[in-house]
């Protein structure tokens, strides 16, 4: 069947655009800023991971960047993170596709943490610690959740992580937005950073059914110590706590420094269900969609070297919301018309295609740089 519409660069800037004035309170009325204008040169700044400074540079018909910057300044506070992080995820949530059923389908929650270079006492408080990387041992974590559904994968739920706030508090804060949402998981996907007794006892009383992936520390005792044998089984491990919990252990060979096969064994925690090593193990392998969304993320955020972790945050959050809307589109406009199941036309509408639709609407709205100044002739040089 031929298509008889086009989805057009101006229709991407578009719904981008309404999503963000519609939840983001960034505002300006004066007569060479506009709200529209700021989000437009955010968009380029986070489609190109450039910053405003540049993109103000590349733009010819837009305010100059300290002037954008102000009204950034003026509509984000770090004592309004909470705030910040409602409206954030409200802009998340408006990315659902009407098709979705909101019942039995997969979650995957995860932490992502961002490197910190504040040395500010008010800035460190809502920063945390963690192990050295990238010449810094602070940074600025999110608990996020991502919901799989087809070939739909969104994340529908962000939190602000705090110093001192436990995993299982995060949890809970994603699992209770999610319910808002009028969504239920027929299995979760959690990572090693989840994998503590206080989570397990609290998934085991709501009979959630959830894999954790756990990690195998020490050199025989506990868990490296049922690290044993030449199959994959599963076994009841009791931790040091007296909580008992289903283990599922799978080894494989893989080749070490010297190409010789050695065997390798990873450990799941695995409630309220009765598969098979293998099938959890496959299973488990669809949570690595979430750390493929960190990714694309950072493709799509705008650099900055401002110190201040609220504006991190919203810029963070502007390529969550960035990707959401591809995933909304591609899912809306790229979809094969056959019988049975959708399924989407993936080469038809990748997400750099997305970003660049959205880069050309902004340039031919605002013109670009197309020359610089100089006290030479180039043609002495160039021909």
């Amino acid at each position: 069947m031929i298509p008889q519409y086009e989805l057009k660069a101006e229709d991407v800037r578009r719904y981008t655009i309404e999503k963000m004035k519609e939840y983001i309170p960034v505002e300006a009325h004066g007569y060479c800023c506009t709200t529209d204008m700021i989000f437009d040169v955010l968009f380029k700044a986070s489609a190109e991971s450039s910053s405003v400074e540049a993109t103000c540079a590349d733009l010819e018909a837009v305010a100059d960047s300290n002037t954008i910057r102000e009204y950034l300044n003026k509509a984000i506070d770090i004592k309004k993170l909470r705030e910040q992080e409602k409206q954030i995820n409200a802009a998340l949530a408006s990315c659902i596709p009407q098709a979705m059923q909101p019942t039995g389908i997969e979650i995957a929650i995860d932490f992502h943490d961002e490197p910190f270079y504040g040395k500010g006492e008010q800035t460190r408080q809502v920063t945390v610690r963690g192990q050295a990387k990238k010449g810094t041992t602070h940074f600025i974590r999110l608990a996020t959740a991502y919901v799989i559904w087809r070939q739909v994968r969104l994340t529908l739920a962000v939190h602000f992580v705090l110093p001192g706030e436990t995993a299982l508090e995060s949890l809970e804060f994603l699992l209770q937005r999610l319910k808002q949402l009028g969504f239920s998981s027929k299995v979760l996907y959690l990572d090693k950073g989840f994998a503590s007794t206080p989570i397990i006892r609290f998934l085991t009383h709501r009979h959630q059914p959830a894999i954790i992936a756990c990690p195998i520390r020490g050199k025989a005792k506990g868990i490296r110590a049922l690290c044993q044998g030449f199959a994959s089984y599963r076994t009841v491990h009791t931790f040091t706590d007296g909580t008992q919990a289903s283990l599922a252990l799978k080894a494989s060979l893989v080749p070490d420094q010297t190409s010789k096969r050695r065997r390798k064994w990873l450990a799941f925690i695995v409630l309220c269900l009765d598969w098979q090593v293998e099938k959890i193990y496959q299973e488990y392998r669809r949570r690595f969609g979430i750390e493929c969304s960190y990714r694309m993320v950072r493709r799509v955020r705008a650099t900055t070297t401002s110190r201040n972790p609220a504006l991190r945050f919203f810029l963070l959050g502007i390529g969550l919301i960035l990707l959401n809307a591809w995933v909304f589109l591609r899912w809306e406009f790229a979809r094969l018309m056959a019988r049975g199941p959708y399924r989407v036309d993936e080469p038809l509408f990748r997400f750099h295609r997305f970003t660049r639709l959205l880069i050309r609407s902004i340039e031919k709205i605002y013109g670009t740089i197309g020359m610089i100044p100089t006290h030479k002739l180039p043609q002495s040089v160039i021909y």
